[in-house]
């Protein structure tokens, strides 16, 4: 791995422990100001408006900007940007509109950096899939342990000591992450598209996605994948009180057993790639998740359930190496930023209806109906997508993206290159 790849996975290090730290800190913030669901929900549903509405045109933009500047700039706003809700900490002018008006500013930051980070670690490693395959397995892995282990345990601890405290100390975080990225190595932005506004260029990203029906399966992983997981987090709780009689601190041990599965699949993700290659690869892990969601439903005790939330974890841990490494290693430079943006807006989109799907299968029939329901559409999923995502396929898309020198005949950039030239007749 070059060295530049240690300081980038150190940057993300630091800020995925904020982001746990903030993750556990602003609801409890929020949930200290008012008891009004609706108002707390908000909160919560501020940070990722910012991937609904501004997905593709923030890829349009990366793929404009110098990526590396890109992050250092946004993580160095962001942590300037803690700085308000911690002073209003300090002063009592905590509200519920200050609150949601950081998530979403958060959440906006994450978008372009995440975008950015997408983007320059293929350019970070030559585009090679098997150094790309380590490095987001050791990313991911990095990316769970601290978001998922360390940060929101310390976030509540560090509430405890003050309400300004879990926000400064994410700042603190944002600002080392900030100048680790300022000192990896300059790589010069993709060629700009000449003569083309953000809307086609953001339209043209769309299109690349849709258009590849390899592409387009790594897409519709995440996003049927989380219309699933959100259907079964809606009720977990419940499910894991009513059926398998777990306290609150049970619970708590049932979420450690999917995270510590996640960190295992992460850890196996490159050796399942190379033993069955990334198509077969990516079609078990997607139907491991199907038949874990299914022994959970089933379960007939809280040491099954958490042993099925486990090896769900380690599918979806492993999915989410395999599929980033693989686009990053077959779509161009330029396209990085849209094809990126576009794939997580699709899979944030789904979330929502997962959740709503999830509440109304509990409410009109059983607790465990969004658990089958879940396990029937992942297992779908599975079959559908198969074929989109063949090693035969992907194999072909690594040799095509082997020869950068040849002209590239994907139909979404032949029909944006027809429009972007002036009719001479």
């Amino acid at each position: 791995m070059p060295a530049g790849f240690g300081r980038l996975w150190t940057a993300q290090t630091v800020s995925s422990f904020g982001d746990g730290v903030s993750h556990a800190a602003l609801p409890l913030l929020a949930l200290a100001l008012t008891r009004d669901p609706m108002a707390l929900a908000v909160v919560t549903a501020a940070g990722t408006l910012p991937w609904l509405l501004f997905g593709v045109l923030g890829g349009a933009l990366v793929d404009r900007w110098d990526r590396r500047r890109t992050m250092w700039v946004v993580d160095a706003t962001r942590a300037v940007l803690l700085a308000i809700p911690a002073a209003a900490a300090l002063l009592d002018a905590l509200s519920i509109p200050l609150l949601a008006a950081v998530a979403f500013l958060l959440g906006l930051g994450g978008l372009f950096f995440d975008t950015a980070a997408t983007a320059y670690l293929p350019d970070l490693l030559g585009r090679d899939p098997a150094l790309l395959e380590r490095a987001n397995s050791r990313l991911r892995g990095a990316q769970t342990a601290m978001s998922g282990f360390a940060g929101p345990p310390a976030g509540s601890a560090l509430l405890a000591l003050g309400r300004a405290v879990p926000l400064l100390a994410d700042a603190v975080s944002f600002l080392l992450s900030a100048l680790l990225v300022r000192t990896l190595p300059a790589i010069p932005p993709p060629v700009p598209e000449a003569r083309e506004s953000l809307l086609r260029q953001a339209r043209a990203g769309a299109s690349y996605v849709f258009r590849d029906r390899l592409l387009l399966g790594l897409a519709l992983r995440p996003a049927v994948g989380n219309i699933a997981f959100l259907a079964v987090e809606t009720v977990l709780a419940l499910f894991a009180h009513e059926r398998l009689g777990i306290d609150t601190y049970g619970f708590g041990l049932l979420l450690t057993a999917e995270a510590t599965g996640g960190l295992l699949g992460a850890a196996i993700a490159s050796g399942l790639g190379r033993r069955l290659g990334t198509g077969t690869a990516l079609t078990c892990t997607a139907a491991v998740e199907g038949l874990a969601i299914l022994g959970l439903a089933a379960a007939p005790d809280p040491y099954v359930a958490g042993l099925a939330l486990a090896v769900c974890g380690a599918g979806m841990g492993a999915t989410m190496v395999l599929g980033p490494s693989l686009r990053q290693a077959i779509v161009p430079a330029r396209l990085m930023g849209r094809v990126a943006s576009t794939s997580r807006m699709l899979a944030m989109c789904a979330a929502p209806f997962g959740a709503f799907v999830g509440g109304w299968l509990a409410t009109a029939y059983d607790i465990r109906t969004p658990l089958y329901a879940a396990a029937g559409l992942l297992l779908a999923m599975t079959a559908v997508t198969a074929s989109m995502t063949s090693n035969r396929r992907v194999e072909a898309a690594l040799r095509a993206a082997a020869r950068p020198d040849e002209p590239d005949q994907h139909p979404a950039l032949k029909e944006t290159a027809q429009e972007s030239t002036p009719d001479m007749r």
